[in-house]
C-alpha cells in the first residue's frame, strides 16, 4: 500500500536549522496510523484487541536518514511517499521518502505493534494486544528497514561494540517532567516523537553550540512509557565530537523505578553557513 502527498514548508514543519525532525516524526507516525486504518479497511484507525479493549498501535523502532534537513526553506514544497508492510500477526513497518523534486531529503522506517492496557489504567499495564480481525499476508522485512531491525537485535542482545568510537562521559543525567498538554498523546501515552525531542534538549544542555548541528541519523528503540507525573531521564551512554560533527548515544529511564524505556542514537553534522 503506497501513499504520497505533497506538502509546502511553513512554521510547524520548519525549525531553526530547517525541516523539523520532530514535526516529520509525527507526520510520518500519522501516515502510517491512516495506513493501518485504511489497510483494515476503516475509515478511522478505532481498533480493539480480542478481548473487546481499545488497541493502538505503538511504535518500536524508528530510523531516520537525513540529507540536508537546513537546505529546506520557507515555502518549498517537497513530497512524502509512504508505504506500509505487515511483517508479522499484530507488527507493520512503514517506509517514508522524503524528497524534494529530485533530491532525498530523508528517509525514514518506523515499526510498530498492537497494545493494550486491557481494562486497566496507566501506561505500565501495557501488554501486546491479540487482533485475529487483522487480515492480509505477512511479508518480509522491507529492504529499507533492515538496518532499523538488525540494530535493535543488537542492542537487546547487548553488544558492548556498538559504543565503539564513542567516549564514555561524566555528564549527571538532564532530568525532565513530561508535560501532559504538550508532552502525552491523545492516548495517554508519552508520545513517540517526543523522545527525541527530550534527547536534544539534554544535548543542548551539555553543548551551547553557537551554531547548532544537523540531524544526520537518528535511531529510537522503545520499551516502555511513563504515567502522568512520572519524570524521567536522559543518560548518556557515550558521545563523540569530531571535525564532521557530534555523536552519541543515549537512554531514556523512568525516574520511579529507573527502567530504561528507550535508546536513542544521534548523529548530527555541522552546518555549512
Amino acid at each position: 500500500m503506497m501513499t504520497a502527498d505533497r506538502y509546502r514548508a511553513g512554521m510547524p514543519q520548519l525549525s531553526y536549522t530547517g525541516l523539523s525532525e520532530n514535526w516529520l516524526l509525527k507526520e510520518c507516525g500519522h501516515r502510517h496510523w491512516e495506513a493501518l486504518a485504511a489497510h483494515a479497511g476503516r475509515a478511522t484507525h478505532d481498533f480493539g484487541d480480542d478481548g473487546g479493549h481499545r488497541s493502538y498501535a505503538a511504535f518500536t523502532a524508528i530510523r531516520l536518514q537525513a540529507f540536508g534537513f537546513d537546505s529546506l526553506c520557507e515555502n518549498d514544497e517537497f513530497d512524502i511517499s509512504s508505504a506500509l508492510h505487515r511483517t508479522g500477526a499484530v507488527r507493520h513497518i512503514s517506509t517514508h521518502r522524503i524528497h524534494r523534486g529530485g533530491a532525498a531529503l530523508a528517509h525514514v522506517s518506523m515499526s510498530s505493534t498492537f497494545v493494550t492496557r486491557g481494562g486497566a489504567r496507566g501506561n505500565r499495564c501495557v501488554a501486546r494486544a491479540a487482533l485475529s480481525a487483522l487480515t492480509g499476508d505477512v511479508s518480509p522485512v522491507p529492504d529499507e528497514a533492515v538496518p532499523m531491525i538488525e540494530l535493535g537485535k543488537r542492542l537487546r542482545a547487548g553488544d558492548a561494540t556498538l559504543a565503539d568510537g564513542l567516549t564514555a562521559t561524566g555528564y549527571a543525567p538532564a532530568g525532565f517532567l513530561p508535560c501532559p498538554n504538550s508532552d502525552f498523546n491523545g492516548a495517554d501515552f508519552l508520545y513517540f516523537a517526543n523522545f527525541q525531542s527530550f534527547v536534544d534538549r539534554a544535548e543542548w544542555q551539555r553543548h551551547r553550540f553557537p551554531e547548532p548541528p544537523v540531524v544526520s541519523s537518528r535511531s529510537l528503540y522503545y520499551y516502555s512509557n511513563v504515567d502522568l507525573g512520572d519524570a524521567l531521564s536522559v543518560h548518556v551512554i557515550g558521545e563523540r565530537t569530531c571535525e564532521r560533527g557530534i555523536a552519541h548515544w543515549s537512554e531514556v529511564r523512568r525516574d520511579s523505578d529507573g527502567r530504561k524505556i528507550a535508546d536513542v542514537m544521534t548523529e548530527k553534522h555541522w552546518r555549512q553557513r
